[in-house]
């Protein structure tokens, strides 16, 4: 369909054919050069005007070509086979990646073919190796669904098992799929006697000296009358050691238990642990009888000493409040009896002291030298010079002795350096005053207020709990004694301490929690890897001013399970270092990456572990009724591999697979034609020659 529309009415073409013919006779009437020359020349030449000056002026009307293109879109079938490890269990893969080709070569030939290998990841093309780790049948359909849910797709073959572990069940998903799905269905359906560990539930992260339980589901198939032997066992470096051992006893063909073991958690770092059943005899196989599982143990204790000039309640309300964190331990002390080192403590709080009779100095300065993290509690004698002298976060005037001020609280709006819950938040003003040394108090540079200071109905600027960072180390202090009649005040009002030891909790959190100092550090998005994923590493070094640099070589060594090395060299970011050392064999790492600047070297030590991953040996029958169900949801069939050679015929009998037409109406502006150019240049050509040649110029 061709045909040509103008943006001015059409009888303007009028207008343009009178005024070629005006210009046609302006020069050709009564012309007396060509008196000699036949009329028949005279009357061309001025045909030739005409046209020429008419075509122009139709050009001015802005023509359009109005026309019809079709497009043909081929048919597209999509081809995704599953390469997960249950797969290659069940049959033999050469002989079956040799039918797929096959299968592939024959629709080439009519259809434009796409392929998919999928199991944990689906990926374009692939090899038929079956060594995936996990399975994922709604990532496959999803990717079709995506890519080629609006394109002409004739139709979809998806040869799988039926098991997946990962992603939902497909077939309640809606995809867009608007084709037939063929299902190929490998694997073998039968149930065989068969004793597998279907399930471990367990925590990732423990904490030292504390219990932790391990579910495990243990099934079993056509095993009636026999037993097998649950062991739990601790796997290090230097062998393994049993530390749970239980008889099961399988009364019946389908039989299921879950069995509860509870370990104690008295190493820490990523222990591995070795869940195990002896075997029953003719089993399809033992691979599944173990499994593997990793547990985190932190070190998360936190040693806190309360230091005090003399007994005092605060102290037992500090201890109970501390203590209900089950990881702190809390010692307390008094100044002229204390012995230890400071230092050696996670937090120190200093009740009162420094006091007016014992500055305590020799106890600061070990503080200090040790950086250790300190709470300075302050009563009503609490000396000002020697307070201020030994912290620089909080700043007042005033006498020792004087009779100090009850303080209630005040929140700051914004505070933000740790988070207060709103309960609490509604609580504190309501708390009891606080006995504060009489004087001015104003917040040093690095000061951050928690709370301020109210005097009776006043509410002033004078800090009354301050936290930061005091010469290098975080540093807090609470401006005044009597926080005994919190937790005291919280029970009778509330029925219980959780404000209180909230806020306890919260500060003490806030302080221990140290910087990292270090030049060059390496981190690791987690401790713990599966076996089919790579180890990331990633550095930074700092130069002398804390400026992030990565001038200097960066290398590190990998010591796995036998004292296996594994060296690599970081690979330079924009500002940092960033290592990809690939898939690792299962088991217990530690590695030391170092960064030569060329005046020093500067380590990192660290650990993680690789776990198995064999969710793929777990559940060994075929699930075709899934393929089933699918095939019939989208107008396909199921199929087997002796049916592949077949395909092509069913698709061609079926009349699904069938190449689309497409028709789009374009547009376009006849001045863009070259072929008019070339007209009108032929006739303005053609008259200019011939008034050339019979002498009319």
């Amino acid at each position: 369909m061709n045909n040509i529309t103008f943006e001015y009415p059409a009888w303007f073409l009028i207008i343009c054919a009178l005024a070629g013919l005006g210009v046609a006779l302006l020069l050709y009437f009564r012309e007396r050069t060509f008196s000699e020359q036949p009329k028949s020349l005279v009357w061309g030449m001025g045909f030739l005007r005409w046209l020429g000056y008419s075509l122009l002026a139709a050009l001015l009307l802005s023509p359009l070509l109005r026309y019809l293109q079709t497009d043909r879109q081929e048919p597209v079938v999509v081809l995704a086979q599953d390469v997960s490890e249950s797969v290659a269990m069940e049959m033999d893969t050469t002989a079956y990646a040799a039918q797929w080709a096959a299968l592939r070569e024959d629709l080439s030939a009519k259809y434009q073919v796409v392929d998919y290998t999928f199991g944990a990841s689906v990926k374009p093309g692939g090899n038929l190796t079956f060594t995936d780790k996990r399975t994922n049948l709604d990532a496959v359909l999803t990717e079709i669904s995506d890519v080629y849910g609006a394109q002409n797709l004739g139709a979809v073959v998806l040869a799988t098992d039926g098991i997946y572990n990962e992603g939902t069940n497909p077939a309640y998903r809606n995809f867009q799929i608007k084709a037939p799905v063929y299902t190929v269905g490998l694997g073998d359906t039968t149930q065989r006697r068969d004793l597998l560990i279907r399930r471990v539930f367990h925590n990732k992260i423990a904490y030292l000296d504390d219990r932790f339980s391990i579910q495990i589901d243990v099934s079993a198939r056509n095993a009636a009358a026999t037993s097998t032997t649950l062991t739990v066992s601790r796997v290090g470096d230097s062998g393994s050691k049993a530390l749970h051992t239980e008889s099961i006893n399988i009364d019946r063909n389908d039989f299921f238990t879950t069995r509860e073991v509870v370990l104690d958690a008295d190493k820490p770092g990523v222990q591995r642990y070795r869940i195990s059943l002896s075997g029953i005899g003719d089993e399809v196989s033992t691979a599944n009888n173990r499994r593997d599982i990793f547990v985190d143990v932190l070190d998360a204790r936190q040693k806190i000493l309360l230091l005090a000039a003399a007994p005092h309640p605060d102290l037992t309300a500090m201890r109970q409040a501390l203590a209900a964190g089950k990881n702190n331990e809390v010692e307390v002390a008094y100044i002229k009896k204390f012995t230890g080192n400071p230092a050696d403590y996670d937090l120190v709080v200093l009740h009162q002291l420094p006091a007016t009779r014992n500055p305590a100095n020799t106890v600061l300065d070990r503080l200090k030298a040790g950086k250790t993290p300190t709470l300075y509690i302050l009563g009503e004698t609490s000396p000002s010079r020697q307070v201020m002298a030994a912290q620089d976060l909080l700043k007042y005037t005033g006498r020792a002795g004087t009779k100090g001020n009850d303080v209630s609280t005040r929140l700051v709006p914004g505070f933000n350096l740790f988070t207060l819950s709103d309960d609490l938040k509604q609580a504190l003003p309501k708390f009891p005053p606080l006995t504060a040394p009489f004087g001015e108090f104003t917040a040093g540079p690095g000061a951050t207020t928690v709370l301020k200071q109210r005097i009776g109905r006043v509410d002033t600027e004078f800090p009354l709990i301050v936290v930061g960072e005091s010469r290098g180390v975080r540093t807090g202090v609470i401006a005044g004694s009597g926080l005994w009649q919190w937790r005291l005040f919280d029970y009778l009002e509330y029925n219980s301490h959780e404000h209180f030891d909230e806020l306890l909790s919260q500060l003490t959190q806030y302080l221990t929690v140290q910087e990292d100092k270090r030049r060059f550090r390496v981190s690791l998005p987690e401790n713990l890897f599966d076996e089919n994923e790579p180890v990331q590493l990633d550095a930074e070094l700092y130069n002398s001013n804390y400026e992030l640099v990565n001038d200097a070589e960066a290398t590190v060594t990998i010591t796995g399970p036998e004292g296996r090395e594994y060296p690599f060299a970081f690979t330079r970011t924009s500002n940092a270092y960033s290592l990809n050392a690939g898939s690792l064999p299962v088991g217990n790492y530690r590695f030391r990456a170092t960064a030569d600047t060329g005046s020093e070297k500067l380590n990192f030590d660290g650990r993680f572990s690789v776990q198995a991953v064999e969710v793929e040996r777990y559940a060994l029958e075929a699930d075709h009724g899934l393929l089933r169900r699918l095939s019939d949801r989208f107008g396909g069939e199921l199929l087997f591999p002796a049916d592949l050679p077949g395909l092509p015929d069913r698709l061609e009998t079926g009349g699904t697979v069938k190449p689309v037409l497409f028709e789009t109406v374009n547009t376009k502006s006849v001045v863009h034609l070259k072929w008019i150019f070339f007209l009108l240049l032929a006739l303005f050509g053609a008259e200019w020659f011939m008034r050339r040649y019979f002498g009319g110029y």
